[in-house]
C-alpha cells in the first residue's frame, strides 16, 4: 500500500471520497488542488496536513494564497501549472487524478514521467489521448490503476489472465431516462439528469451518464487500459449497478465484480493495490437481490452511446473531439445555454466539421480539443 498521495481535485465528488479514504487508511495527502472551493479545501488542509496546494481558477489561486500567508503550505500557481506541480510533488508516491475534463491530461503525463502511480479516475485523459500516455506508461514504468467503478472491476477481474481474455463485458445503469424516446427526453433539464438512479456524481458525469456518453467515454478508456479493440467489448445495461463489469475468458468461464454502489471501493483498491485492506463500505447482501438483470443497449434510443463507439472504431482524433465537444457541450446545458437533445447535436456536428488524423501527435490532440471547443461556443452559445 501506498504511503502517500496527491489527490488532483480534491473537493470534488470523487476528490471528497479519496480524501476520505486517506483518512480512514492513514494515507498521507501530500498535495491537494481544487478548482475554486476554496472553503472545503480549508478545511481539508486542517485536517490532511499537505504539504502543497493549489488552485485552478486564478481569483480563488489569489484567495488561498492570502489565506495560508505565513504557513509552512507551499501554494502553487493557477491553472495547469498548480496541477502539474502536484501531480509531480516529491512527497507523493500517487497520484488521483480526480479532475473532470481534459485538463488532466498534461498532469497525468507529467505524473508519469515522474513515475508516480496514477489512480486514473479521470477518464477524458484516456479518451482524448489514450494510446500516447498508455504508451508513455510503459515507458516510463509507470503503474496506471483505473478509479472508475468498471474499469476497477475489469482490472480485478483480469489479474494474471490477460491472455486468456476472449470479452470485457461492460455494464451500465442506462441513466434516469432509460428506455426513454428522444421526444420523451427533449424537455429534461440539468435537474433531472443529475439524479441518477444509483450513484451519487458530480454534475457533468451524471449528465454524461444520463446520455450514456460516459459508457461510450469509458468504452474507449477501457480499449486503451487493457489493450483491446472494440469488437473484444461488450456494453450491457445492468438497472440494477450491482455487477460492476465482467470478462469473459476463452473457455466461455464468465467472471464478474458485484458490490455496493460506493466508489470508495474502487478507489481504494487503486491505493492498496496489490493489497486489500477492510473498508467501511456496506456490504453486499445477495439474498436481499430480488434479481440481476442484463439488456442489450438499444442504440437508435442513445445516440450518444452509438457516437461514442463509432468513434472508438475510427480511432485517431474522433475520441479527442467527441470528448471536448461533449464536454463543452455539457457545461452550456448545466448553464441552461442549450437543450438536452442539443449535446448530442453539438458533439455530431463537430465531429463532422473538425478535421480527422489517423495517427495524431500529442500537438495534434491538443489541437483538436481546442478547435471542437471552440466549435461548440461559436456554433451553440
Amino acid at each position: 500500500m501506498i504511503k502517500s498521495t496527491a489527490i488532483l481535485g480534491s473537493t470534488g465528488s470523487i476528490g471528497r471520497q479519496s480524501v476520505e479514504v486517506c483518512k480512514r487508511l492513514g494515507i498521507h495527502a501530500a498535495a491537494l488542488t481544487t478548482n475554486k472551493n476554496i472553503g472545503l479545501l480549508m478545511e481539508q488542509i486542517k485536517v490532511l496536513h499537505p504539504e502543497y496546494v493549489a488552485a485552478f481558477d486564478a481569483d480563488a489561486a489569489e484567495r488561498l494564497r492570502a489565506e495560508l500567508q505565513g504557513t509552512d503550505v507551499t501554494v502553487g500557481p493557477a491553472g495547469e501549472a498548480g496541477l502539474i506541480e502536484a501531480a509531480t510533488w516529491e512527497g507523493a508516491e500517487c497520484v488521483v487524478t480526480a479532475v473532470s475534463g481534459s485538463v488532466g491530461l498534461r498532469p497525468t503525463l507529467a505524473a508519469i514521467d515522474a513515475k508516480r502511480r496514477i489512480a486514473l479516475a479521470n477518464k477524458e485523459t484516456l479518451v482524448c489521448a489514450g494510446t500516447v500516455v498508455m504508451a508513455r506508461a510503459r515507458e516510463k514504468g509507470a503503474e496506471i490503476v483505473p478509479v472508475d467503478s468498471e474499469h476497477s472491476a475489469i482490472f480485478q477481474c483480469l489479474t494474471a489472465r490477460r491472455g486468456e481474455l476472449r470479452k470485457i463485458l461492460l455494464t451500465g445503469s442506462g441513466g434516469p431516462f432509460r428506455g426513454w424516446t428522444r421526444e420523451q427526453t427533449a424537455d429534461v433539464t440539468p435537474e433531472m439528469a443529475v439524479k441518477h438512479p444509483n450513484w451519487s456524481m458530480g454534475a457533468k458525469i451524471s449528465v454524461d451518464s444520463a446520455t450514456m456518453m460516459n459508457k461510450g467515454l469509458e468504452f474507449i478508456e477501457a480499449m486503451h487500459l487493457f489493450a483491446v479493440r472494440p469488437e473484444d467489448i461488450e456494453i450491457l445495461i445492468h438497472p440494477e449497478s450491482v455487477v460492476h463489469s465482467a470478462v469473459e475468458l476463452l473457455d466461455g468461464t464468465v467472471i464478474a465484480q458485484l458490490g455496493v454502489a460506493d466508489m470508495e471501493l474502487p478507489i481504494q483498491y487503486a491505493l492498496t493495490w496489490p493489497e486489500r485492506r477492510p473498508s467501511a463500505a456496506e456490504r453486499l447482501d445477495l439474498t436481499a437481490l430480488a434479481g440481476l438483470h442484463f439488456l442489450k443497449p438499444d442504440f437508435e434510443k442513445l445516440p450518444c452511446l452509438a457516437l461514442a463507439v463509432d468513434c472508438a472504431k475510427r480511432g485517431g482524433t474522433a475520441p479527442t473531439v467527441l470528448s471536448a465537444a461533449n464536454e463543452a457541450a455539457v457545461a452550456l446545458f448545466l448553464s441552461r445555454r442549450l437543450g438536452y437533445n442539443e449535446i448530442y447535436d453539438c458533439v455530431a456536428a463537430a465531429l463532422g466539421s473538425i478535421d480527422f488524423i489517423a495517427e495524431p501527435s500529442l500537438e495534434d490532440i491538443l489541437a483538436a480539443d481546442a478547435a471542437a471547443r471552440a466549435f461548440v461556443r461559436e456554433r451553440f452559445s
